[in-house]
């Protein structure tokens, strides 16, 4: 019998009979430097597991100085795939002499067998890898209930109803017997909220007396979830539409209520915290002192295993709260529903949890005459900068007069940005395509964008252009795992978010997506039929996987210092971990493949 440690992946989906009987049958297998240990085409025969040495695979289809594409490492694992397809799609050589545990086929099937969940691991999908990843990092203290897996109907309360009819006055004595804060009112078959507030300001403000119905001081405007529905998407909705509690729907019929205090209990991070005083935040002070918080806010959802598109999710309604707050200081109240202030770029996407560089931009009603919109924006962009938001290096901030203007203004540009198609043009119709409303009137960002899809979508030289951009940086399977110096490592921004980020956005702007999150533009891909689910939820999570990695890197280098933020040290990686990133970034270069075809770039 082999004495081997079988402590990580997918060993761990063994129980202690299957790790017993997996050592058994195992063998051990010594190959020399340069020696071919599975070639292509050739049947697999063992699942290999490295103990000593490194191990190069080899795309013999590709020229010699682009065919290795990938490094195994003392706790890799490969041949599964050869033993499960029939035959190897690549060579696997020897980097230098090698040791490896060898598993045999027969037991590599009879473990299958015997444990679903074992076999599973080799033929599941990257995203399904991913959640085991998230799984692993879950246990030992990280509950997973508490961040990502419960459902809003953990916590809701029974509604406490009330008739459209009833007095104020029946309506305080039902919230104090009850000790509830809010009242769901019924008028006509529709549904309305009552809290303890808007009575006060009946009585008080408006001087209603205690006899009147409480139908006519009600809001019917609810925000609404689900029961099955996260409990942090409930936390972003409350966060991102200032209210302190939402209605549980199921189908039309209010079932529960759900307040911020519920949430609160469930989660022991800093999110609630923060968003309260950036609401309760009345001037640059306070609001400078509430944006602050929001890296501390980052470590704690990282430190709780938090999935990363949930803390995108949270973190880009607390930036956005940030950013309006900071509209609110700097523009007169009179200019709001005239102008509306433009987030881009990764914020557009809400795909940025760190603070990062400012990118926006102001759209102006034809109409709206505003002398001192220069001074303004100035202003507004000095504020940004003293609440984390660093300037633009490219100069893309409401300061700069090319990023600002009406709505005619706008549409003269991407008109010309389109007839250029140049590099120039092209990185800002991206730029736009990414463009979200953050304050003001979102009517008049609809109006633009609709003026870029009228001039992309349909033009075929055009979106082979905007296509050619994704596949700009190389995928860097070639270097995988060979980097030896600390100070190097893969650049993951290039190498696997880029790629990504702007192939979707390219299959989105064909098809006019008004999405702006890569995550939702590849579920309406889906549903649009231009993607195929396994493939876009795959898609999906090498880009998690790859934001995540990026993060971990930011967190440990907090600012540059001839240090790049973007490159992650392989060798640091869990083996799990290596094991996704390799997969992930097959990924990618699939992806680029898919856009070369449609958007006929092996020609340019």
């Amino acid at each position: 019998m082999v004495d081997v440690e079988l402590s990580q992946p997918p060993f761990t989906l063994l129980d202690a009979a299957g790790r017993e009987h997996a050592r058994r049958g195992m063998d051990i297998a010594y190959f020399d430097r340069d020696e071919i240990i599975l070639d292509t085409g050739q049947a697999g025969e063992s699942l290999f597991l490295i103990h000593q040495g490194e191990v190069a695979e080899v795309d013999p289809t590709l020229p010699q100085a682009t065919a290795r594409i990938g490094l195994y490492t003392a706790g890799d694992l490969f041949g599964a795939i050869s033993m499960i397809n029939g035959q190897s799609r690549y060579r696997f050589i020897a980097e230098q002499d090698c040791l490896c545990y060898l598993f045999p086929k027969v037991l590599f099937q009879q473990l299958c067998r015997a444990y679903p969940e074992f076999d599973g691991f080799f033929r599941q999908s990257l995203a399904h890898k991913a959640r085991r990843l998230m799984e692993k990092r879950a246990e030992g203290g990280v509950t997973m209930a508490g961040f990502m897996l419960a459902q809003v109907s953990a916590c809701m309360r029974a509604p406490q109803r009330i008739k459209a009819d009833a007095d104020i006055a029946s309506a305080v004595t039902q919230l104090n017997e009850s000790h509830a804060d809010s009242l769901l009112v019924e008028r006509e078959g529709a549904w309305g909220m009552l809290t303890k507030t808007d009575l006060l300001n009946a009585l008080v403000v408006d001087g209603l007396p205690q006899q009147s119905p409480v139908g006519d001081i009600a809001r019917y405007r609810l925000i609404t979830v689900t029961p099955g529905q996260y409990l942090f998407e409930a936390l972003v909705m409350m966060t991102r539409h200032k209210v302190s509690r939402v209605v549980v729907l199921d189908g039309q019929a209010p079932v529960g209520v759900v307040e911020l205090t519920d949430v609160l209990s469930y989660f022991s991070s800093r999110s609630y915290v923060v968003s309260l005083q950036i609401e309760q935040a009345d001037d640059l002070h306070s609001l400078a002192a509430a944006s602050r918080r929001t890296p501390e806010l980052v470590n704690a959802l990282m430190a709780q295993g938090v999935k990363l598109r949930f803390a995108m999710e949270l973190l880009a309604a607390l930036n956005g709260r940030i950013i309006h707050k900071a509209w609110q200081l700097c523009v007169a109240p009179r200019y709001h529903n005239d102008s509306c202030l433009i987030v881009m770029g990764s914020e557009g996407r809400g795909e940025q949890i760190l603070k990062t560089d400012q990118d926006n931009g102001l759209i102006l009603d034809d109409a709206l005459e505003w002398p001192e919109v220069g001074s303004a924006m100035r202003q507004l962009t000095d504020t940004l900068v003293t609440l984390g938001y660093p300037p633009c290096p490219g100069n893309i901030m409401v300061s700069n007069p090319e990023w600002t203007g009406s709505v005619s203004q706008w549409q003269a540009r991407i008109a010309s940005w389109a007839a250029a198609r140049d590099g120039d043009s092209l990185m800002k119709l991206a730029i736009m395509l990414d463009a979200h409303a953050v304050a003001g009137n979102p009517s008049l960002l609809e109006r633009v964008r609709q003026t870029l899809f009228e001039h992309c979508a349909s033009d075929d030289l055009l979106l082979s252009y905007f296509a050619r951009a994704a596949l700009r940086f190389s995928t860097p399977l070639t270097l995988f795992g060979s980097l030896k110096k600390p100070q190097h490592g893969i650049d993951i921004k290039k190498g696997g978010i880029f790629p990504i980020v702007h192939g979707v956005r390219t299959m989105a702007l064909e098809r006019c997506i008004t999405a702006t999150s890569t995550f939702e533009r590849l579920e309406a891909l889906v549903v649009d039929g231009r993607l195929k689910r396994r493939f876009a939820d795959d898609v999906g999570e090498a880009l998690a996987l790859f934001t995540e990695l990026r993060l971990k890197r930011q967190l440990e280098v907090p600012t540059a210092d001839g240090q790049s933020r973007d490159r992650v040290v392989v060798q640091t990686l869990s083996s799990l971990e290596r094991d996704l990133l390799r997969e992930a970034l097959h990924i990618v270069k699939d992806l680029k493949q898919r856009l070369s075809h449609r958007y006929h770039l092996e020609y340019s």
